[in-house]
């Protein structure tokens, strides 16, 4: 058989082969819909939380939909944090099990449906490979009570 190896070929594998379907851009909100707040923190983080006004509270005026984010100290990066969410928010409402959050957390549960299943067969293998006179663990508690039991009783006498 005459193979030869081709350094520019592309190989087709099986997870190529089912990809994900691709995520949405992230959707965003006209600034002019938005009403913005600053409110003080509160919660963990100690004085300097409730002290100062980093709390971002946006309101979405035609659905009357409120977002707080006090992810950090950062009066900037929380505007950030909340104008996402509001939009995430909004996009879920519109779209439902089409938009971008709603995508994303059936890929998430796909992975992890996939990697407890690989766990599964791989300890349901482990499990047909090993003898089978090994003793199982609720024989182990079973006979360690009935020493004990014993123990007892010899004890007493």
């Amino acid at each position: 058989m005459n193979c030869k190896f081709k350094p520019n070929a592309r190989f087709l594998t099986i997870s190529a082969a089912r990809a994900a379907p691709p995520i949405p851009p992230r959707s965003t909100v006209d600034e002019k819909d938005i009403e913005e707040a600053f409110l003080k923190g509160s919660g963990p983080g100690g004085q300097k939380i409730n002290k100062t006004s980093s709390a971002v509270q946006l309101k979405h005026l035609p659905t009357g939909t409120v977002v707080k984010s006090q992810a950090t100290r950062s009066r900037s990066q929380n505007r950030t944090i909340a104008r996402r969410l509001l939009a995430d928010k909004l996009e879920e409402a519109d779209k439902g099990p089409q938009s971008r959050v709603a995508i994303k957390a059936e890929i998430k549960k796909k992975k992890k449906a996939s990697s407890s299943k690989k766990a599964r067969r791989k300890y349901r293998d482990l499990q047909d490979d090993a003898p089978d006179q090994a003793p199982r663990a609720d024989d182990i508690h079973s006979s360690s009570k009935e020493t004990s039991t014993e123990a007892t009783a010899n004890h007493r006498k």
